[in-house]
């Protein structure tokens, strides 16, 4: 019974106005405070979420999850190596693959790429490119043909769309110490990968045996790509699988040019864990000011429940419901809002870029070129009972002085 009336007390003591407007400014202001950290906060780590998506879903779905590159020479015997490496439980597939470094040039325009040569079927198995190139332009892509598959910032650089040609200058190989002239290949842009990140602008296909020929590597190929069922476990399998092979072979994995975004992500995440109890936390103590005023806002109230034999705990507990009162209305409003920005956060950044006329993020230096957000549960929840434990905390001081007010004095003094 004492519960459910210092609950009915502490609700009507929130609702009713305050005699002090002080003592109302402050409230509110408290309220407010949990409600904006708490909404930024679920903004923050939906942002965090976001960037985990992408990098799991974009980036490390189209690149090698490991690699194995030819030590002294191209690898000729690739298919013994592909056999090998299979037979590793946790690598799911395996494809060769031919890299050179070019020149890519059309009229005025050069752009300096990476031009990755691959046979369509095979890496199908090991990378999800062809998710984000035309359907019709991966299934006409073979050898034979003077194709290429060009990242979409490297169209927009050369000013070239999907028909065009576009000249490939190729580092030209031999034992002679001289510099030698690049071997010139005019290419048809065959299609266009398109990622919205750093990738666009860095990457070109070309078939497997077309690269073979550019580079005079016969039958030979750069290296082997894998993919593995663990990601995170990438450079672990890749040497268990290295140690099995015959080859000598430079041991790659994801996490050695792009580890250090995983990484950042995972950091700044852990910072915006300690930045929400921060946040909260400070918003939270003026529920501390806003009870002790409302204490003595309260007194002859107090006084008068104190002679009609309300208990220490019974007084203690009505500030404590008053103060969780502010916690609870903070809370549920900032993650209403904070969820409701962070669901639509994508589009609010772009609609912004768009009225400043300014791109937040480049698609040339990020891994992506928006702002991505996913809002999980887990993280609501998380923030909201925080904001709440922490108002809880909050209250306990000013409850325990309204518990010790002296009646007699408190009446006499009125």
């Amino acid at each position: 019974m004492f519960s459910s009336l210092s609950l009915f007390i502490g609700r009507r003591f929130s609702r009713a106005k305050q005699r002090n407007k002080m003592v109302s400014f402050i409230s509110l202001s408290s309220t407010i405070g949990i409600a904006v950290g708490v909404a930024v906060i679920i903004i923050g780590l939906s942002a965090m979420n976001g960037f985990e998506r992408e990098l799991k879903d974009r980036v490390l779905s189209v690149i090698a999850h490991g690699e194995f590159e030819g030590v002294k020479a191209p690898i000729q015997q690739w298919q013994q190596v592909i056999d090998q490496v299979e037979k590793h439980p946790k690598i799911e597939a395996a494809a060769p693959y031919v890299k050179l470094t070019a020149l890519a040039e059309r009229g005025q325009h050069l752009k300096a790429i990476e031009v990755r040569g691959i046979d369509p079927s095979k890496e199908a198995l090991v990378s999800n490119l062809s998710q984000f190139i035309d359907s019709e332009s991966w299934q006409n892509f073979r050898a034979g043909e003077k194709q290429v598959i060009l990242g979409q910032g490297i169209a927009d650089l050369l000013n070239a769309k999907q028909g065009d040609y576009v000249t490939l200058m190729i580092p030209s190989t031999g034992s002679s110490s001289q510099v030698q002239t690049p071997k010139r290949v005019r290419v048809r842009i065959a299609g266009l990968l398109k990622l919205n990140g750093q990738i666009d602008h860095s990457l070109a296909l070309v078939p497997l045996q077309d690269a073979q020929a550019y580079a005079k590597l016969g039958e030979g190929v750069t290296g082997v790509s894998v993919r593995v069922t663990d990601v995170l476990d990438a450079r672990q399998i890749v040497r268990e699988a290295g140690n099995t092979l015959n080859e000598y072979v430079y041991l790659r994995s994801w996490q050695q040019k792009y580890g250090f975004l995983y990484r950042d992500i995972q950091m700044v995440r852990t910072i915006m864990y300690l930045v929400m109890v921060l946040v909260i936390g400070v918003a939270s103590f003026n529920i501390v000011s806003t009870l002790m005023m409302a204490v003595k806002d309260r007194a002859a109230e107090i006084a008068i429940l104190r002679t009609m034999g309300a208990t220490d705990g019974l007084v203690k507990r009505i500030f404590v419901w008053q103060g969780v009162f502010s916690g609870v209305l903070g809370s549920v409003v900032g993650s209403i809002v904070g969820v409701l920005v962070a669901l639509n956060l994508t589009s609010l950044i772009k609609g912004l870029e768009s009225l400043l006329g300014h791109q937040f993020l480049s698609g040339d230096i990020y891994f992506v070129d928006f702002l991505p957000s996913q809002v999980l549960v887990g993280d609501v929840v998380l923030v909201s009972s925080t904001a709440i434990i922490l108002s809880l905390l909050a209250t306990w001081y000013p409850a325990s002085r309204a518990s010790q007010l002296n009646p007699a004095a408190v009446l006499s003094s009125k």
